[in-house]
Parts: structure tokens; C-alpha cells; sequence
């Protein structure tokens, strides 16, 4: 499995090496919220299963804020634990969104541990 980290070392968040020292401050500081958001996205596509869910369906599902949400699904699908389902379904603004499904084995379900905040 792919670090959810862009930098190759252990530092925490998901700003690049280049980034300077306040994007890396920013990303160690939401590493402990994005953890559990993280955690809270691929739980709800889990429990939909084959069905999936669009971006808005697990906002609304969540009660998560987009803003909050999608980065996290985008960490989850570039992990590749989130996949592209190949459908789509309407949004409540009438237009066609991507379904996404988890693609987690149950071997793979000590990753919602609380135990296990970090995802690496």
C-alpha cells in the first residue's frame, strides 16, 4: 500500500518536501482530524459495499464538509483503498457524479482501529 504522505521521510501530513516549514506545521497539526476522517470515509464506503457512494452521498452520510471530505477520499483512492466504481449517479444538483467503492479486504479492517491513528 502507497504512504498517504508525499514526502518519503516520516513526516507527518501530506505537504511535499519542497513546501516550506508552515505547510509542513499546517499538515502535522490536521494529521490527527484527517486520520479519523480518513478512517470515517473508507468506514461509510465499506458499509455501502458494492453500491458505492458519490462524493455528496458520504458528505451527507458523514456530515462531513466537502472541504473536509473530498481531500480525504482523494488520500484514500491515491492509497488505493477507494476505486472508481465506472458508474455514476445524480446529484442532488442534477448532475452525474462519480460512485466510488472501497476496495478493502476483511483481512484489511484492523485499519479502523482507534489504536492505529496513523495511516503509513
Amino acid at each position: 500500500m502507497r504512504k498517504l504522505h508525499a514526502d518519503e521521510d516520516d513526516r507527518p501530513g501530506l505537504a511535499r518536501r519542497d513546501h516550506g516549514p508552515t505547510a509542513h506545521a499546517a499538515a502535522s497539526a490536521i494529521e490527527p482530524v484527517s486520520g479519523a476522517q480518513r478512517r470515517a470515509v473508507l468506514r461509510v464506503l465499506t458499509d455501502a459495499g458494492a453500491a458505492g457512494l458519490t462524493d455528496e452521498e458520504m458528505q451527507e452520510r458523514l456530515v462531513m464538509d466537502p472541504s473536509s471530505q473530498r481531500p480525504r477520499r482523494v488520500e484514500l483512492v491515491n492509497a488505493g483503498l477507494v476505486v472508481d466504481s465506472g458508474r455514476k449517479r445524480q446529484t442532488s444538483a442534477r448532475r452525474q457524479a462519480t460512485v466510488w467503492t472501497a476496495k478493502v479486504s476483511e483481512k484489511q479492517e484492523d485499519l479502523f482501529s482507534v489504536d492505529k491513528p496513523r495511516w503509513a
